[in-house]
């Protein structure tokens, strides 16, 4: 037996000794919370009283089973196979980026600009797990969202996650670089466009964290160091012959690189750009304007 007896107790003392090391306090109560809530089906409230209830055997194997993962660097949403985004559960695994915190804070600004707007229609560039556009589409139920993203199983998850959700959202398989792909929207038809690129220069790897590198996929993470700026410019290229006047981009962008991305968007004409800090500080948004 791996734990003194089959209380919550019990199991929640075998998670902290076994993982105390590879994550901080915070982390670690979060995610024994959130596997015995998972697993039991507590709430928050019944959590914080569940101490003394007896796991099944089966329960407890399951816990360890999350153990054993955590060990083995595997994303802890990935094991839990879902996250939280702007109040919605999104499925998540390796098919697509885990959805970040500030990404979230991208999706709020898009609606603090259009909060009055009805029936926008606005393409998400590299979709992955269909966070972004379904954010938005749960919010603003009126504007049409399509996705775009050359992962076909990436696709394949935005859809599972639209039907799980019940939003209507039109995901497609395309290549951002490819201008085939981003133009086969009529000119000037599109309001918004809204895109979390690949950013990370190839350099930046040895500076990875490990889940990162062993579980997400390279193709939503990584860029050559020779031309980083790929995907802002050839989004920016479409978006200017695919927005409407005076129609809006918003990109998610590498802390380190908003001034390069801001002289490529001004070069390619686009005009009242503004650079946005996330919660941390660090230059992680762009808003940008067609004339």
């Amino acid at each position: 037996m791996f734990v003194q007896n089959n209380s919550i107790r019990a199991a929640k003392a075998y998670m902290q000794d076994r993982l105390n090391e590879q994550f901080s306090a915070s982390e670690l109560r979060q995610m024994i919370r959130e596997s015995i809530c998972v697993r039991l089906n507590l709430s928050p409230s019944e959590y914080l009283l569940c101490d003394d209830q007896l796991l099944s055997e089966s329960d407890l194997l399951f816990l360890r089973s999350i153990v054993k993962r955590l060990l083995n660097n595997e994303p802890f949403q990935y094991i839990l196979g879902s996250t939280q985004f702007c109040d919605l559960e999104i499925k998540t695994d390796n098919r697509a980026l885990i959805p970040r915190p500030e990404t979230e804070e991208l999706v709020q600004w898009v609606l603090m600009c259009f909060k009055d707007t009805k029936g926008l229609k606005i393409l998400d560039v590299c979709a992955g797990s269909g966070c972004i556009a379904l954010a938005l589409k749960n919010a603003q139920p009126t504007w049409r969202l399509v996705g775009l993203d050359i992962s076909s199983q990436a696709i394949d998850l935005a859809n599972e996650n639209a039907k799980a959700l019940g939003l209507q959202v039109d995901f497609k398989v395309g290549d951002a670089l490819e201008r085939s792909s981003m133009e086969q929207f009529e000119e000037e038809s599109i309001d918004c466009i809204v895109s979390n690129p690949p950013y990370i220069p190839a350099s930046d790897r040895e500076q990875m964290e490990k889940n990162v590198l062993m579980f997400e996929p390279d193709l939503a993470l990584f860029v050559s160091d020779q031309d980083s700026l790929v995907f802002y410019r050839s989004i920016g290229v479409s978006a200017m012959k695919l927005l409407k006047p005076n129609g809006m981009v918003f990109f998610e962008i590498h802390e380190e690189l908003g001034e390069k991305t801001i002289e490529l968007m001004r070069e390619i004409g686009f005009v009242n750009i503004e650079l946005r800090k996330d919660l941390q500080g660090k230059n992680r948004m762009l808003k940008l304007q067609k004339p």
